[in-house]
């Protein structure tokens, strides 16, 4: 951070700007700096694909609840044509005419036709819900694939700053390693989107 002439960095950002001024004789520290980069590279876009998953799993659990609401509210407007229908019914049954009866007859049938129809959107509507849900389990699923990537890529680069510090050959393999199980986990996310 230099603000007020505060400046702060770790040892890759020292190494980076060190090539940059300076040039470099020490070819170990110039490839972990390059591997670095393209690490925080691909972990950037890693990052992105898992807040996009993250982002449209919450958008789809949304669009569940909307038509799983809609679905609730048709179920309530049929159970209230059932009510009257089964008025319908208990007028025509006292009913001593029989205008007054045909006339129950008539309004049981739009009823029950109406009921069919209610009946119809709302199960539609249930489906649609469900399928919603499906997709954003899918997603959440695709998520912590693409997050397990990113850390491993985080996990990487931290290693990367050690094997700066240290300049050991076997921390430099065990952090190509972490990068590989990195882009690895994400190729999986990737493929399976």
């Amino acid at each position: 951070m230099s603000g007020q002439g505060f400046h702060v960095h770790g040892p890759h950002d020292h190494e980076i700007e060190h090539v940059a001024q300076h040039g470099s004789h020490d070819s170990f520290a110039s490839k972990v700096a390059v591997m670095t980069a393209l690490v925080a590279t691909i972990g950037a876009i890693f990052g992105y694909m898992g807040g996009l998953t993250q982002a449209n799993a919450g958008l789809y659990k949304n669009d569940a609840a909307i038509h799983k609401t809609a679905a609730s509210n048709q179920w309530n407007y049929f159970q209230a044509k059932s009510s009257k229908q089964n008025m319908a019914e208990l007028a025509m049954d006292l009913s001593t005419s029989e205008e007054q009866k045909a006339k129950y007859r008539d309004k049981i049938a739009r009823y029950e036709k109406e009921k069919n129809e209610i009946k119809d959107e709302a199960e539609k509507l249930e489906k649609e819900s469900q399928e919603w849900d499906e997709r954003s389990e899918k997603e959440l699923h695709e998520h912590h694939r693409w997050a397990q990537a990113t850390t491993a890529l985080q996990i990487s680069i931290a290693m990367a700053a050690i094997t700066l510090l240290t300049k050991k050959k076997w921390l430099e393999n065990l952090t190509i390693v972490a990068a590989l199980i990195g882009i690895g986990l994400g190729v999986v996310a990737a493929l399976h989107h």
